[in-house]
């Protein structure tokens, strides 16, 4: 029964994608991802600046993976203290501009979802993907705080129980861990409140799995074929920061979107029938 069941869904899905609509739609949502990583980045700084959370270590995800004239420019946006009214005019400009890879995926799922039928309203979902974004922003900026301070949060609750070393090496095997829980709660997130109609939580389960699992592998794949195998300075000269992280993107695209397939083709098949 069970290998029927992934028979079907392996048929479901390639069925799912030879429908046009999903020709592009990773090189699509790379660009915007792209599109969206500045507008990001300066609302978390921003909310992170509020918070009084260091950037330090946006300022080491910027030297890693941006090319250094972008480098310069994201880090004085990073530094840039506007007056309050200022502020809550970028801020509101950078979610905007921010959730247009949200909204790209919010026509997709309802696409998937809806087997071709709707991919919801202009702009309602336009409104509802900044909403989605600010929210994303404020997990991302609560996952910072907990890489950042979860030290000082375990000594605040066992200080007086354990020893400082033991908390140090309790901290070393949980951080990571607790950080890839976090990842996949926010990918579980987006699976579930980006469709116009909600899927059950345990619904969106499986593909959840996938989509950060997936992205993790890509991630680790993807940045040792970059750094072991291929220089695309030779190609692509100056250019060549921004299209490896074009690429980069290209890839968690297909994953974003083979763990919506996953979703439609597992609730398809649950019982053992196909739709």
């Amino acid at each position: 029964m069970l290998k029927n069941r992934w028979i079907k869904m392996i048929l479901l899905g390639i069925k799912q994608f030879s429908d046009p609509y999903y020709q592009g739609f990773a090189a699509q949502m790379s660009f915007y991802i792209m599109l969206s990583l500045v507008p990001t980045i300066i609302v978390l700084s921003q909310l992170l600046g509020i918070l009084d959370i260091s950037l330090d270590f946006l300022d080491e995800w910027i030297g890693e993976y941006v090319a250094p004239g972008m480098g310069d420019t994201l880090r004085g946006l990073l530094n840039y203290k506007p007056a309050t009214t200022a502020n809550i005019v970028l801020v509101i400009m950078a979610l905007w501009a921010s959730s247009r890879a949200q909204f790209s995926m919010m026509r997709i799922t309802n696409y998937t979802y809806s087997d071709g039928r709707t991919t919801g309203s202009f702009w309602g979902e336009r409104f509802r993907a900044v909403k989605t974004m600010a929210l994303t922003v404020f997990t991302l900026a609560f996952v910072a705080i907990i890489l950042v301070y979860g030290k000082l949060i375990l000594q605040l609750f066992l200080g007086k129980l354990v020893e400082g070393t033991i908390i140090d090496t309790l901290w070393t095997w949980l951080r990571w861990p607790l950080a890839w829980v976090l990842y996949f709660l926010m990918v579980s997130y987006n699976y579930y409140v980006l469709p116009s109609e909600k899927l059950p939580f345990r619904e969106i389960l499986p593909g959840s799995i996938l989509g950060a699992v997936g992205m993790l592998v890509v991630t680790i794949v993807y940045s040792y074929y970059a750094d072991y195998t291929v220089n695309y300075d030779i190609i692509y000269g100056s250019l060549a920061s921004m299209v490896a992280l074009l690429f980069w993107f290209y890839f968690l695209s297909w994953v974003l979107c083979l763990g919506i397939l996953f979703n439609k083709v597992w609730k398809d098949t649950k019982g053992g029938t196909a739709q």
